[in-house]
């Protein structure tokens, strides 16, 4: 972990927000998510505590504070101590 942050992939990776680490790299560097509003087109950005992230989904896009950055990937009830959700945006039907 850098001093005071986690890489954006790992990140996602612990947060249950990708299924594998591989696939968070991938999400990170398609540029899709946003840090504080700044595009996030690198694996290796850095997130902190207190960010807020916007995290595009099928079927809309989440947007989530970051409460705890974990050394490692948490359980299923342990998620809510890693981020909260601030807004989910529905795609709207076309």
């Amino acid at each position: 972990m850098v001093e005071g942050g986690q890489r954006i992939d790992k990140f996602l990776w612990h947060a249950r927000l990708a299924r594998s680490r591989s696939l968070a790299k991938k999400i990170a560097e398609r540029g899709h998510i946003r840090c504080n509003g700044r595009r996030i087109d690198r694996a290796h950005a850095i997130v902190r505590i207190g960010d807020v992230l916007s995290v595009p989904l099928p079927r809309g896009a989440r947007i989530l504070r970051i409460g705890s950055l974990p050394p490692r990937r948490v359980s299923a009830r342990q998620i809510e101590e890693v981020y909260s959700p601030i807004e989910t945006i529905a795609e709207r039907n076309r």
